[in-house]
């Protein structure tokens, strides 16, 4: 089967995370991805496939024999889609020999090179979309229908390899998907998520990153009798983020630039609430970014009374690359794959996260490969068949290359 077919089957899975969830999975509809897996892995070939109670997939292709002595390699990708748009009832859509120009895609959604000017390199590609009312998926099943694909190759060819560990995750949108990762039970020395864009993406700088939320409790009075009395929540809610830089928001970075990302905010005088992401590659200026949050607290707490602002930091993930620096054949092998496929590797840094920035820090390196898509988390998302045949390629040269050259 090839890697798009699989893709067309699992994003008509409902699998999206729920961040308000405390339980693993977040959401029990991963399971029912989690579910089709393991039987597919079995039905393949993978004796040992098996889902564990917290919805984790895992399996071994093991080592052809006399190269046991090989560095066991693992590939994860993960089982839920993002919560910032809906993944339920996904009507996945083939356009074949696109044509590199303006592509409606459904529910007024347009692909247009102006905004996307990638999409001039994928001129006769067939390109996999939605049908603009649902995300698509490719983030993360994607990655998970190549990674079964290059099974597959192995388990049919002669190909010479080393023991090669799968997994599958939940809940990585959300923040959690590697918490419950069984490395020993996973069995590799080594892994690679494949969870990212362009088929030459090589991640292993990602940032550091916590969510925030401030509450705010007002003292609610009537308007006319108001005066030294009335706090008004929603009033000092936006004084909270008046208070942050105001160019140091996504839309206004880039490259290495963290910044402060207001996801919600909603309330009343009464009582009011904001949501951020607090995001940068530097673990200094990371830490800085919480203490500007703390100091707000402290200084409208000193303003409007004590216990009108509480805050409350959720710390996620931390930049994996000094993790990944002391073992960078990691990199090195993904590049010299890369290049002699034709493909130009980039190793620009991810503004995000991945199951690896939590896994390296748990004792397994694990940097991050594209797949092949574009635009994930929305109705635009896209991915070019012909690039997931290439990440196919890119992850089986892998295997191969650790199997002649350990």
């Amino acid at each position: 089967m090839e890697a798009y077919e699989r893709l067309l089957r699992y994003v008509r899975v409902w699998t999206t995370s729920d961040e308000s969830s405390t339980a693993t999975p977040s959401t029990e509809r991963q399971s029912d991805l989690a579910r089709m897996l393991e039987a597919e892995m079995k039905e393949m070939g993978i004796a040992d496939a098996r889902m564990d109670e917290h919805c984790y997939v895992y399996g071994t292709i093991p080592a052809t024999p006399g190269y046991e002595d090989r560095p066991r390699i693992g590939f994860i990708a993960h089982l839920d889609t993002a919560p910032d748009f809906s993944g339920e009832g996904v009507k996945p859509q083939l356009h074949e020999n696109y044509d590199g120009g303006v592509l409606p895609v459904g529910c007024g959604n347009v692909l247009d090179p102006e905004l996307f000017p990638h999409l001039k390199g994928l001129k006769g590609h067939t390109l996999i979309t939605t049908d603009g009312s649902t995300l698509l998926g490719a983030d993360d099943k994607a990655g998970i229908a190549e990674i079964l694909t290059m099974a597959e190759l192995l388990l049919k060819t002669d190909i010479p390899h080393g023991q090669v560990s799968l997994a599958f995750t939940p809940d990585e949108e959300i923040g959690s998907g590697a918490h419950l990762l069984d490395i020993p039970a996973f069995g590799a020395e080594y892994a690679y998520t494949v969870d990212g864009g362009q088929p030459g993406e090589i991640n292993f700088e990602t940032f550091n990153a916590a969510a925030a939320e401030f509450e705010v409790r007002g003292v609610s009075v009537h308007p006319g009798s108001a005066k030294g009395v009335m706090v008004n929540a929603a009033l000092v809610a936006m004084e909270i983020n008046s208070m942050l830089p105001s160019a140091e928001i996504p839309a206004k970075t880039e490259h290495y630039e963290g910044f402060f990302h207001l996801c919600s905010v909603e309330g009343n005088v009464e009582k009011a609430a904001l949501k951020y992401i607090v995001r940068d590659h530097s673990a200094s200026h990371f830490e800085a970014r919480l203490e500007c949050l703390q100091l707000i607290e402290k200084t409208l707490n000193e303003k409007y009374g004590a216990g009108t602002v509480s805050l409350r930091v959720r710390r996620q993930y931390r930049n994996m690359e000094e993790k990944i620096r002391p073992c960078m054949h990691l990199v090195d092998t993904a590049k010299k794959v890369m290049e002699k496929l034709g493909v130009t590797p980039d190793t620009e840094p991810v503004r995000g996260g991945t199951d690896g920035s939590e896994l390296s820090f748990r004792g397994l390196p694990c940097p991050n490969l594209g797949t092949g898509g574009y635009c994930f988390h929305g109705p635009l998302e896209h991915i070019s068949v012909e690039n997931m045949d290439l990440c196919v390629k890119i992850l089986l040269g892998i295997v191969e290359e650790y199997a002649q050259h350990g």
